[in-house]
C-alpha cells in the first residue's frame, strides 16, 4: 500500500519552460546559456549551485565572470525564475486532496537557492502561502550535496522519512530519475511536463 508520495518540483508541481530561461540568461550577456541550461541536471556553475558545491554568492561572481561585468542578485533570481512558466492552481489543490486522504508528501529537487526564494516564499501560490505548506518535508540538491539521479539522493530521503521504498510513490517528469527510483523498489509515475497528473497519479496509488 502506498503511503508516501515524493514529488519532484519542476515538471510536475511547477511547468518547466527551459527556452524562457535560456533567454533570460542570454539578456544577462551569457551568449551559450543553451549550451549551460539542461531540462534536468545542470552543468557547470549552474550544476555547482545546484549540487551546492558553490553557493548563491559563489555563483553570482562566477556568472559575472562568465558574462564579462558584474551581475546582481536579483538578476540571477530573475535568469533562473525563468525556469517556471506556470504554477497550475489544480496541481496545488491536488496536493492538499492527497494530504487530506492521509498520504505524506514529499519533495525531492534538484534545485537551488534562487528557485527557492521563490518557492519558500508567501508569494509562490498567490495566496499567501510557500511550498512548505502543501508538504511535508522538503529535500533540496544544494542543501544535500547530491543530485537525481544518483542513488545517494533517494537513499538519504528514505532513511530520514523512515519509509519503505515499496510503500512509496515517485513523481517525476525526468526518465532517468525515475529509472534510478524504480532500480531501489519504490513505484515510480513519469508525466510528461505540463501533464496534468491530478487524476491519473490514482492509478499508481491503488
Amino acid at each position: 500500500m502506498i503511503r508516501n508520495i515524493i514529488f519532484d518540483l519542476g515538471g510536475v508541481i511547477i511547468t518547466l519552460d527551459q527556452p524562457q530561461a535560456i533567454s533570460r540568461f542570454r539578456e544577462l550577456g551569457l551568449e551559450d546559456a543553451a549550451q549551460r541550461l539542461d531540462a534536468y541536471t545542470q552543468n557547470g556553475i549552474f550544476g555547482d549551485l545546484e549540487r551546492g558545491a558553490i553557493t548563491a554568492e559563489q555563483f553570482r561572481v562566477e556568472l559575472g565572470k562568465l558574462v564579462g561585468r558584474n551581475v546582481s542578485y536579483d538578476e540571477c533570481r530573475y535568469g533562473w525564475l525563468g525556469y517556471c512558466r506556470e504554477l497550475p492552481q489544480r496541481n496545488l489543490r491536488a496536493l492538499e486532496r492527497l494530504r487530506q486522504e492521509g498520504y505524506r508528501l514529499i519533495l525531492l529537487s534538484n534545485t537551488n537557492p534562487y528557485m527557492m526564494s521563490w518557492v519558500m516564499s508567501p508569494e509562490f501560490d498567490g495566496q499567501g502561502h510557500a511550498l512548505s505548506h502543501y508538504m511535508d518535508a522538503c529535500y533540496c540538491s544544494y542543501e544535500l550535496g547530491v543530485m537525481k539521479p544518483d542513488r545517494e539522493f533517494f537513499h538519504r530521503v528514505l532513511l530520514a522519512e523512515h519509509i519503505a521504498p515499496s510503500e512509496t510513490l515517485f513523481i517525476d517528469d525526468g526518465p532517468r530519475n525515475v529509472a534510478m527510483a524504480s532500480q531501489m523498489g519504490i513505484r515510480t509515475f513519469c508525466p510528461k511536463n505540463g501533464d496534468d497528473w491530478t487524476n491519473e497519479i490514482y492509478n499508481y496509488l491503488k
